[in-house]
């Protein structure tokens, strides 16, 4: 009886709950309490003039399983999605190298930023948490992240013992819209008084997922081909932790299948004269649909992914190591990197990556009064593309950095300063030449506490990023994104100037914050079209004037102590010279309800609308706007002394409402319809 009432009380949110935006992200927002792991001064987010995301672990239970999905929701953030198997996070309308992910502060080494197809090899389920930086501490892990930076930080090697000797948790996940079935598992173990042992490990095997009136060739089907997505992962780590620190090692084993939709055979034999493409008569390429039913499994229907990755880490931190620094931090990995991708389960194209990722940090005493952090990294990626769409000939990838972080407070005023220097050099093994050259980045920001409870804050940077090997070099098709890519040897650093201006407000009942923010580029690096046949184009990397801005605002006020109310919504445009630039996500404008019951009961229910896009670039079409309605409920408790357990119910897309990203490359693709999730976490 209990249960059916909140569900009525939920479902009444829903209705008088205004016509506006939601996130699950309530936990996020509350930054006074949870740790940046990413960030090596340990500051609470509200020392900070940017007031950055931090989804925790239970969150991140409820979400899709690849990252763009996982914080898809959040405020400023949307996803590339390529079908159920990739995705990266779009934040304030960059995504790519502008936006990076990293792996517990270390690069990824796949090759997730080539292409929208490829999986990012982070696993956001098996996190401990995902932090959404911005701002000066940025430049710690990068330069040229415009967007934003996005780590995803793991668990996999224990840097204090298990107080009860063991500790751990385990997910079990069922999701209607895709027959998804997810199961997840960690456990850390005392060995002895100063060594513990990590096992974790993730299953998750997920079908061709519901789409509402989708219609394929002309037919309606109930299921969007090729929409598959199964995969593992198993981490093993080992850490020998004593007073001053902690050393460990870890080992990760990650395997993938995942289909690629919307693939066509029509553009197969185009090719280019010049600046332009010379496209025949392809109707005897069209794939044969023979009335199979699209209910059942379609691993082979097209093409597909086969990913495998194996990765090693090594992590240390010690205190106080040496006179005038309070700790030193130290991470290296090395990670081999294949996915094949293939049709009728021949390998068409071949990716390798091999890469390998160190950096130093050393936290310093205070100088004057100044905290901060200095430290240098290197990393190196080996790529080799072969195949049908080698895009570009082996190369080798060589970045080496150096970068500081320094902050003050000065009565109610609280200063940050960073920068980066980074030198790349790329050699490719092909007739084009070798790229050699260096940026650098720097930012300030200053927070001005100049009211109880409020905060003005300022973000400004200058910021260089350097090209990738793909933008200099690449030559060839890429049905993935509908192109054939040519590169630009004469591409220069990516150079930004940037501004953010905030304001919060936090207090017991009611908080706010507003977020205006202009990126000026002098030369960004994107795919200019040159040609254009049906919905294939030909396009070369070059560089143009461009600049993005936009809003983010957010308002909470809790009605009593069971109920929660939430507005919010996030606005960006961006233009490349005088034009649109391409993929740039829709507006969204939302409003949530959190409900606390009692100890154990508590629900949501959310409502928004993403607006139709129509300031699109030239070979782009318009998406519609659409209709968002969530509800969830949640009951947690204990089935034995200090073991806890939570059970969760969400049902999205109530509305059944037909969704297009158009963010993704597939924004002619729709998104999942209306499903139902199942899950139940256990912690000992």
């Amino acid at each position: 009886m209990l249960l059916h009432k909140n569900l009525i009380t939920l479902s009444i949110f829903a209705i008088i709950s205004p016509a506006v935006f939601a996130a699950d992200a309530i936990e996020s927002q509350q930054l006074a309490t949870i740790q940046l792991q990413a960030h090596p001064l340990q500051q609470s987010a509200v020392d900070f003039a940017v007031a950055d995301q931090v989804i925790t672990h239970k969150t991140l239970a409820e979400r899709g399983t690849s990252i763009g999905e996982a914080l898809a929701t959040e405020l400023g953030v949307s996803s590339n999605q390529y079908g159920a198997g990739s995705s990266r996070p779009v934040i304030r309308g960059q995504d790519g190298p502008r936006v990076k992910v990293l792996q517990h502060a270390s690069e990824t080494a796949d090759v997730s930023s080539l292409s929208p197809d490829h999986a990012v090899t982070v696993d956001p389920i098996l996190a401990q948490q995902v932090e959404i930086i911005r701002g000066p501490s940025t430049l710690l892990y990068s330069a040229g992240t415009v967007g934003g930076l996005v780590n995803v930080t793991d668990q996999k090697i224990p840097t204090q013992m298990p107080e009860k000797g063991y500790e751990g948790q385990v997910g079990l996940r069922y999701n209607s819209g895709s027959d998804e079935k997810l199961a997840s598992a960690g456990a850390t173990v005392a060995l002895g008084s100063q060594v513990a042992l990590r096992v974790e490990g993730l299953k998750k095997d997920a079908q061709n997922y519901i789409a509402p009136d989708y219609l394929h060739e002309g037919e309606k089907e109930r299921r969007v081909d090729n929409t598959f997505a199964k995969g593992e992962t198993l981490n093993l780590g080992l850490s020998w932790i004593y007073e001053r620190g902690f050393s460990g090692i870890s080992y990760s084993n990650r395997q993938d299948q995942y289909g690629l939709p919307g693939h066509s055979h029509e553009y197969e034999d185009c090719h280019t004269h010049g600046n332009q493409l010379h496209c025949g008569d392809h109707d005897d390429h069209v794939l044969d649909h023979d009335g199979h039913d699209h209910d059942e499994e379609h691993e082979h229907a097209g093409p597909w992914v086969d990913l495998k990755s194996q990765r090693y880490d090594f992590r240390t931190e010690l205190n106080d190591p040496f006179a005038g620094f309070q700790k030193l931090r130290a991470h290296a990995s090395y990670t081999d990197y294949k996915h094949d991708e293939l049709e009728e389960n021949i390998a068409m194209t071949t990716f390798k990556s091999q890469g390998y990722d160190a950096r130093l940090e050393l936290l310093h005493h205070p100088i004057a009064d100044w905290e901060g952090v200095i430290g240098t990294q290197y990393n190196q990626q080996k790529l080799n593309i072969s195949g049908e769409e080698s895009l570009l000939a082996p190369n080798k990838t060589q970045k080496w950095s150096l970068f500081a972080l320094e902050h003050k407070q000065f009565n109610a005023l609280h200063v940050e300063l960073s920068s980066r220097l980074e030198q790349q050099k790329i050699q490719i093994d092909s007739k084009q030449k070798d790229f050699d050259d260096y940026g650098l980045s720097y930012s300030g920001a200053v927070n001005w506490a100049f009211a109880p409870n409020y905060k003005l804050s300022l973000v400004a940077s200058h910021q260089e990023r350097l090209p990738l090997a793909q933008e200099l070099y690449a030559e060839g098709k890429h049905f993935a994104t509908n192109t054939y890519e040519r590169g630009n040897e004469n591409l220069t650093a990516e150079k930004s100037n940037n501004l953010e201006l905030a304001l919060h407000y936090e207090q017991d009942q009611f908080d706010y914050h507003v977020h205006l923010y202009h990126n000026w580029f002098d030369n960004y690096i994107y795919a200019q079209t040159l040609d254009q046949f049906k919905d294939f184009r030909l396009v070369q990397y070059t560089q143009d004037k461009a600049k993005f801005y936009g809003v983010e605002a957010q308002a909470s006020y809790a009605l009593n102590e069971t109920y929660k109310w939430s507005v919010l919504g996030d606005y960006v445009r961006g233009k490349i010279d005088s034009d649109n630039a391409p993929r740039v996500p829709a507006a969204r404008l939302g409003s949530k309800v959190d409900a606390n019951f009692d100890d154990h009961w508590s629900g949501l229910a959310e409502y928004y609308h993403v607006f139709k896009q129509d300031k699109i670039s030239a070979y782009e079409n318009e998406t519609a706007g659409y209709n968002m309605v969530n509800l969830g409920v949640a009951y947690a408790g204990q089935y034995a002394k200090n073991n806890d357990y939570r059970v969760y119910l969400k049902a999205n897309n109530l509305l059944d409402d037909q969704v297009y990203s158009h963010a993704s490359f597939l924004s002619n693709i729709p998104q999942v319809g209306r499903n139902f999730s199942l899950g139940v976490d256990f912690s000992f």
